[in-house]
């Protein structure tokens, strides 16, 4: 753990007892301030309490005697409704910040040869999956690579720091907001889409809090970007005119005059003179489609700015496993491969899976998203069937039905993977996948998108006659490909 030193001797709230809150509430204890730590759910505070967290009634208690508030990123302090301990804070004139402010005021607070190397992540879709890669390539490298943040552990949970620690961190637009003093050595914007809009009001808004993961940059660290969406290659154009920063393009679209580039499925780096082929991201197996492609361009650019071999990066993103609920491959029945895309919690993350296979048998719904699934009409051709489930059957049900998509109404994820499977054999194509790549949130059925890909999981390894210890037993179908 990282011991919250810089906030000696002040009082701090916290609110929000869930993974973050708690190592963010010991990290203080253990650097010596007074913690009041609170949550509405008893459950939750209870746990807390038994983990070592001070907790205090803050809705009782002075707000004038505390020094920092920090807020649980998923509670709302301004849209779509200020949460009650915000406003406690906001009338006392208390700076709302996160554990990301946290640890970024702890690595300010060391003399420069004593800091880690921070890499941040950030963007709408493929967060995880970068981050994930970084953390490997650095790993494979023989680097000290803490992975955290909006993935995996909190922030203040990874080991202590020290100058050859690589700090991989995946930051979400509600951890940003909150976070005033983050320098990153390397940062990278991946991509923007409407997503979070009823927490940011606009995509302006949604745009400017994922832009401060620039913020502290100075001449010496690096940008990488992608271009191929307009607003990164706005964002490109606009960084580069604001200081010397080292700014690296990626993009799987066209060849970059002075970046990153993936072409006809090779990744190539083109920062000098010589273009090099770094690897062939067909041979990557974790990393199917354009999506991903993108996702290495970003991963080896930042990653190469720290004069790392490019064929020893090249061979790490090759033999990188990939992540759970991200396209993830669960099983084979006969010729019929199942796919975990779970994390697609929107339409734009649910596209990168439908044009990466053709003859789906895709599952979606769950709660929706603005815009629904209109958006991916373009790629309803590389369905062979949908089957709905959740607040979104309906919506969905009627945008597949205009556009002359086959599809079937199921109240559950088991119904619909078991209808899905059965069309699936019986259905004579070559390779078929059966997908599920909800394009929706998962709390109509589910308590989020990991429990929602678990259960699929678990549901085809029942179907392939699998237990959850991995052992083979006589499948319904007559054998286990």
């Amino acid at each position: 753990m990282i011991k919250a030193d810089t906030f000696s001797g002040r009082t701090v709230a916290v609110f929000g007892l869930g993974r973050t809150g708690v190592t963010a509430a010991l990290s203080l204890v253990a650097g010596g301030a007074t913690v009041w730590a609170w949550d509405d759910n008893s459950d939750t505070r209870d746990r807390a309490n038994k983990q070592g967290v001070p907790l205090q009634d803050l809705k009782k208690a002075d707000w004038s005697k505390v020094n920092e508030f920090v807020l649980s990123p998923g509670v709302p302090h301004y849209l779509p409704s200020v949460h009650w301990s915000a406003k406690a804070a906001q009338d006392a004139g208390v700076p709302i910040i996160c554990d990301i402010e946290i640890l970024a005021r702890e690595v300010a607070a060391k003399p420069e040869h004593e800091r880690p190397k921070i890499i941040a992540i950030t963007g709408t879709n493929g967060k995880s999956t970068t981050t994930s890669l970084v953390g490997h390539i650095l790993r494979t490298c023989g680097k000290d690579a803490q992975i955290g943040g909006n993935i995996g552990r909190g922030v203040l949970d990874l080991n202590s720091m020290h100058s050859g620690t690589y700090y991989v961190i995946e930051l979400s637009s509600y951890q940003l907001e909150r976070t005033q003093s983050l320098r990153a050595n390397a940062a990278i914007f991946l991509n923007l889409s409407p997503d979070h809009l009823d927490r940011h009001g606009t995509l302006e808004g949604y745009g400017k809090a994922k832009q401060a993961v620039f913020a502290n940059q100075t001449q010496g660290d690096t940008v990488v970007i992608g271009v191929d969406d307009t607003y990164g290659k706005a964002l490109c154009s606009q960084l580069k005119v604001r200081n010397g920063r080292r700014i690296v393009p990626i993009s799987v679209r066209r060849a970059s005059g002075h970046g990153v580039s993936v072409l006809g499925g090779k990744l190539f780096c083109n920062m000098s003179k010589k273009s090099i082929e770094v690897c062939d991201l067909r041979k990557a197996k974790a990393l199917e489609g354009k999506h991903n492609w993108q996702n290495a361009a970003a991963a080896y650019a930042a990653v190469s700015s720290f004069d790392l071999d490019s064929k020893e990066i090249g061979e790490a993103i090759l033999s990188f496993p990939g992540l759970a609920h991200r396209m993830e491959t669960v099983g084979t029945l006969r010729n019929v491969r199942f796919v975990n895309d779970s994390k697609a919690t929107n339409a734009d993350a649910a596209r990168q899976a439908l044009a990466s296979y053709e003859n789906i048998f895709w599952i979606a719904g769950g709660v929706p998203k603005e815009g629904g699934i209109e958006p991916l009409r373009d790629l309803f051709g590389n369905v062979r069937s949908a089957y709905l489930i959740g607040d979104a059957a309906n919506d969905f049900g009627q945008t597949l039905g205009v556009a002359e998509c086959p599809y079937q109404n199921k109240s559950t994820l088991k119904m619909a993977l078991l209808c899905a499977t059965k069309d699936a054999l019986e259905s004579g194509v070559k390779d078929p996948i059966v997908l599920l790549s909800p394009a929706c949130a998962s709390f109509d059925q589910f308590k989020n998108f990991e429990v929602r890909g678990d259960a699929f999981r678990s549901q085809v390894h029942t179907l392939m006659g699998i237990d959850e210890t991995g052992d083979a037993k006589t499948s319904v179908h007559g054998s286990v490909a």
